[in-house]
């Protein structure tokens, strides 16, 4: 421990070590340093590595951390700057989540109550991305038009700082851990279409095709005819803007529309849904699936890419920082939730795939690159949206490290007379 006589004499210094030992006994064995706001130091226990410092910016941190305690509480001292992480911030949603979920008595609370009294209210003020206020009904079309732009119209030049060069946004599949993020999204697209089985003229809808890379994608590389609808308008924008490059215009296009907006029954051969799921809400997966069945011939396949839950993960308590923050009315309900929902649409369901290990890769891809482009990032979005995408990124790794959230592929099948029109084996795939 490294503590100064002299900074012993500062009443804020004094208080929040008191505190601080008391709440860091939660934490052993201790991997990381705190610095406060003047230097003082605590140090990792002897041999332990230091994985991060979290860093006190000023006197009042520790209460405006820990006042409401909470996920929310917690990642808004974050984003707001009454703290700092310096090294991996991944490291950091462990600990948040063993103080957060201990169980505490009423006399523990009212204990950790009075000592934070102590610590001064002093503060900054929170500027920067507000949290979202969305309008209307959960789930309606204007709802989730205003949904998807608070998460996606921050802007295409700052999610291209740390995507692959395609600029997808869901997970990539890797054939090995070191490997680079490039090539495993160039891989994950071409193993959709496998899945799929794409044959040149054959229609193909993304449904939530954001910057346009798999409808470019199964153009150039199956030859068929492709429209992705998304409902970010700088993304159709940027999505068109590349079709065009590509000299793809005559078969491939991006729109900004809702999958409800689509009447079309049966004028699609393949559909296609990567990461869109998770917008729709578990009370509204049945009309999902509904209109994809209407849409897509028989005969027809639909592949959906999407996080659930896992119904053994631990319940969080308070409010959650990703709804408020990041995708607000996001949903991700468990798979077998999603593959019910899907049958009794009347899809047969042909096969489903785990990819839970991918996604922490990508996921880990993503804060580093992000990371190293950190003032870069300030050209196009404020500090405070740069720690929120830092922030959720780095925590969603975590939970898919842990098992605690998921990603599946489900490929589904429209019958025609009960023929599938699938081979016998997936030996294509490969």
């Amino acid at each position: 421990m490294a503590v100064e006589d002299t900074v012993r004499t500062d009443p804020a210094v004094q208080r929040t070590l008191s505190l601080l030992q008391e709440i860091l006994e939660e934490c052993r064995p201790r991997d990381f340093a705190v610095r406060l706001w003047e230097g003082t130091t605590l140090e990792p226990e002897p041999g332990q590595p230091a994985r991060f410092t979290l860093v006190l910016q000023h006197p009042g941190a520790l209460r405006r951390m820990f006042s409401r305690p909470d996920e929310l509480g917690l990642a808004e001292a974050y984003i707001r700057d009454d703290c700092d992480v310096e090294g991996q911030i991944e490291a950091v949603i462990g600990v948040g989540e063993r103080l957060l979920s201990r169980p505490r008595s009423f006399w523990e609370k009212l204990r950790y109550g009075r000592q934070l009294l102590k610590v001064p209210v002093r503060g900054r003020e929170q500027g920067g991305r507000p949290g979202a206020k969305l309008r209307g009904e959960k789930h309606s079309l204007g709802r989730d038009r205003q949904a998807v732009s608070y998460h996606y119209d921050v802007s295409n030049e700052f999610y291209a700082l740390f995507l692959d060069r395609q600029m997808v946004y869901s997970c990539a599949y890797f054939a090995g851990p070191e490997e680079d993020l490039d090539i495993a999204q160039e891989r994950k697209l071409e193993y959709i279409c496998r899945k799929l089985r794409l044959r040149p003229g054959e229609r193909l809808l993304d449904i939530g095709c954001g910057w346009g890379g798999l409808i470019l994608h199964a153009a150039q590389h199956h030859g068929v005819e492709a429209l992705g609808i998304t409902l970010s308008q700088p993304q159709a924008e940027l999505a068109e803007q590349r079709i065009r490059q590509a000299g793809l215009a005559g078969r491939c296009r991006a729109e900004v529309r809702d999958y409800r907006e689509l009447d079309a029954p049966g004028a699609y051969d393949k559909l296609v849904s990567i990461g869109m799921v998770e917008h729709v809400g578990a009370d509204h997966l049945s009309e999902y699936f509904g209109a994809a069945w209407r849409l897509l011939r028989p005969g027809g396949v639909f592949l959906n890419h999407g996080i659930g839950e896992s119904l053994g993960r631990p319940r969080r308590q308070g409010r959650s920082f990703t709804t408020a923050y990041v995708f607000p009315d996001g949903e991700v309900p468990p798979i077998s939730a999603v593959l019910r929902a899907a049958e009794e649409a009347l899809f047969e369901v042909r096969d489903a795939e785990s990819l839970r290990e991918h996604y922490a890769l990508t996921l880990r891809h993503w804060v580093r690159r992000l990371e190293a482009r950190h003032q870069e990032a300030l050209g196009h979005v404020g500090e405070t949206t740069y720690r929120i995408w830092r922030l959720y990124m780095a925590g969603a790794a975590a939970r898919f490290a842990r098992g605690y959230l998921n990603v599946y592929q489900t490929l589904l099948v429209k019958p025609d007379q009960g023929k599938s029109g699938l081979p016998l084996t997936r030996g294509d795939w490969y």
